[in-house]
């Protein structure tokens, strides 16, 4: 009767770890479509697909999936139903005024999560010259766009279907930095709305500032002088990425390659430097430019890209202090990492390697942050930016 009891206790036990909220996450939902936004001035055509299996870690190319020209940066809506990209050009037509104007587009595509087509919707001008960052609102209902060469930023109505509107904001960026030859002018680098989508903050490299904008409920940047945080001159920052829990902000300074981490008050959006730190390893004497950040969804962990150096930093993050403490640099086996992006699941980080036409995996520590390299999975001309779509 006792070894009927315990095997019974044993069976409810194996019962109990197989149906953990970790394990069914990892099953549920593993399935993804990614898409690669790229550079056209070579051999690609404009943007790609790929079908990922989280749980095997495995790409499957499903090709050109959309022609368009240089769709470098790509935004996906809340609800995963349309991708919108930046055409980085600075001669953009427009159409029924028959003339150019110095101006990038803004495409707007649909999403067939079955087939991982993409359908062409329309294109607006980006109202300012090389759009390099696209991204929505918490609503979707708006996209914002940062125009590096025209050093500005505007918002974008998504229409019915998901066409966009012409631009319902624009905000002009003014002044320079001290570095006369990439700091000569505004070279807006990217927009985000804040956690709670009351803010816009847009980081300018020229400027040497993390702009601060309000946003309010009809999706209007406000073209009032904002709210900003200074950062050491000639740092350039480039891309920044928000903590989960929303307390810290954490910049990517391009021409220093450093790090600049922030404490963020959202009742006003006010920032408060916390730390400075390099994004490269001590007594490294070359030439590196820093180009994609982002925060692991646990919140432990920070990671940056190095292009020179080829490599990415893996900083271990304290979630109640905000500093970073530097872990390893991990070289990304590839040419120039522009972009790269953790899955959704947590488990992988994927590098777009410009220079050599490859993406490729590593697998997360969940426990150290550490990456463990998994090869190339993929090759791709140009990529820039790595984007995924949950199928299920």
């Amino acid at each position: 009767m006792e070894i009927t009891r315990r095997r019974w206790l044993l069976t409810l036990s194996l019962l109990q770890v197989l149906m953990l909220p970790g394990r069914a996450a990892k099953k549920t939902g593993a399935r993804y479509l990614t898409y690669i936004g790229t550079y056209t001035t070579g051999a690609s055509k404009g943007i790609y697909a790929y079908r990922f299996d989280a749980a095997t870690g495995r790409f499957n190319s499903l090709g050109l999936v959309a022609d368009s020209t240089n769709p470098s940066f790509l935004s996906v809506d809340p609800r995963r139903r349309f991708l919108y990209a930046v055409n980085e050009i600075g001669n953009y037509q427009t159409g029924q005024k028959g003339h150019n104007e110095k101006a990038g587009g803004v495409s707007a595509f649909g999403i067939d999560r079955a087939t991982g087509k993409l359908t062409f919707l329309n294109e607006v001008s980006s109202r300012g010259a090389d759009p390099c960052y696209v991204s929505l609102d918490k609503t979707g209902k708006f996209v914002l766009v940062a125009n590096y060469t025209g050093g500005s930023v505007a918002a974008f109505p998504v229409l019915e279907g998901g066409r966009l509107g012409e631009a319902s904001a624009f905000i002009q960026h003014r002044g320079a930095g001290v570095d006369p030859e990439r700091q000569e002018g505004p070279h807006a680098h990217s927009i985000e709305v804040s956690p709670d989508n009351r803010f816009a903050l847009a980081a300018d490299l020229g400027l040497d500032r993390l702009l601060v904008y309000r946003f309010d409920p009809g999706g209007l940047i406000e073209p009032n002088v904002p709210a900003f945080a200074s950062i050491k001159p000639g740092s350039g920052p480039r891309h920044f990425a928000f903590h989960p829990n929303g307390h810290f902000v954490y910049v990517l300074n391009e021409m220093g390659s450093s790090i600049s981490a922030f404490s963020y008050e959202a009742a006003q959006a006010s920032l408060h430097e916390l730390q400075t730190i390099s994004a490269l390893p001590a007594g490294f004497s070359g030439h590196s430019d820093g180009a994609e950040i982002e925060v692991h969804p646990n919140g432990k962990f920070l990671y940056a890209s190095n292009r020179g150096h080829d490599s990415i930093a893996v900083l271990a993050l304290d979630p109640a202090r905000g500093t970073l403490t530097p872990l390893e640099y991990v070289r990304t086996e590839g040419k120039t990492p522009r972009n790269f992006t953790i899955d959704p699941t947590g488990s992988y980080l994927v590098v777009a390697n410009q220079d050599s036409d490859n993406l490729v995996l590593f697998r997360i520590d969940p426990r150290t942050g550490r990456l463990t390299s998994q090869g190339k999975v993929a090759d791709v001309p140009s990529p820039v930016c790595v984007t995924f779509v949950a199928v299920e």
